[in-house]
């Protein structure tokens, strides 16, 4: 492993490091030359208003311990893919504070591989849901669109399921590390996709999911994909979210229409008002982002 790139994995395992603030510091920094075997005083001040628990923290984290820790990732076979590295997803790269870099588990060919579409929707599936997905994944899958979605309950569960049932490919993208899969009915699908598909995180492995992970990953879920389609969700839901991240981006967003008198359908419906395409089929997404 490159200097650079083990300096900057050492940085993302400090306590309370935010994109923002390797942003800064690779512009003071950026041969992070400073970052040797500890992290720069002014670094360790900038995490923490209190100096003396910044020292304590300082003294904390051991970089004998971490460097121990990195080392297990190999064991555990699980990648460490930056955004300087060349098998970091090109579209990613593009958006608006691209992840620093990407704690990868599986077939990391996966990230490789063209188009990929964003599936989410609502924890509370419907039927209606349901065969939707079992309707048009078989002619998604047919022309190799690779799934990408969030392993959270409901249409995210079933879009990999259904990926994988019809022989398919299908990235996880987590929110928290790897040690801590949610929800934890998913671990059976989690451990499965860690061998034949892919998860990947932002966030180092024993990292416990927090309540902003889950937002601030829905921008990777259409970040790395040519479109997003929206299944389910009601009008206040995080399926909303990354579709607005996909529209910032410019990317296609696709909605499922639904009945008047189903609040699942409120928000899926709203968007379709608002210019994203309604869908009814395979055929209207794969005119759109196949190459």
């Amino acid at each position: 492993m490159e200097e650079f790139k083990r300096r900057l994995i050492h940085l993302l395992h400090w306590p309370g490091t935010t994109w923002n603030s390797v942003d800064r510091l690779l512009k003071k920094d950026p041969k992070l030359l400073t970052v040797k075997y500890d992290l720069p005083q002014e670094y360790y001040s900038s995490q923490s208003t209190n100096h003396s628990i910044s020292q304590q923290l300082q003294k904390s984290f051991s970089s004998e311990i971490l460097h121990e820790q990195i080392r297990q990732y190999k064991t555990n076979q699980i990648h460490i893919i930056t955004v300087f590295d060349k098998e970091y997803p090109p579209m990613l790269r593009e958006i608006f504070q691209p992840p620093w870099a990407l704690f990868a588990k599986g077939d990391l060919s996966l990230l490789t591989l063209e188009p990929k579409l964003a599936v989410v929707g609502s924890r509370q599936a419907t039927q209606y849901g349901k065969n939707a997905i079992r309707l048009m994944f078989p002619g998604l899958i047919k022309r190799n669109v690779l799934i990408v979605s969030g392993l959270a309950k409901g249409i995210d569960t079933l879009a990999h399921e259904c990926t994988i049932q019809n022989d398919g490919k299908t990235i996880a993208v987590i929110a928290g590390g790897f040690y801590h899969i949610y929800p934890r009915e998913n671990m059976n699908l989690a451990l499965d996709m860690m061998k034949n598909q892919l998860i990947v995180s932002e966030y180092p492995p024993d990292t416990k999911p927090m309540r902003w992970h889950f937002p601030a990953r829905n921008r990777i879920i259409s970040g790395m994909s040519k479109g997003t389609l929206i299944i389910e969700a009601k009008r206040k839901s995080g399926s909303l979210i990354t579709a607005n991240y996909a529209v910032n981006e410019g990317r296609d967003v696709f909605s499922l229409p639904g009945s008047i008198f189903n609040p699942f359908s409120c928000g899926t419906n709203d968007l379709i008002q608002q210019g994203a395409k309604l869908v009814a089929s395979a055929e209207d997404i794969l005119e759109e982002i196949i190459f």
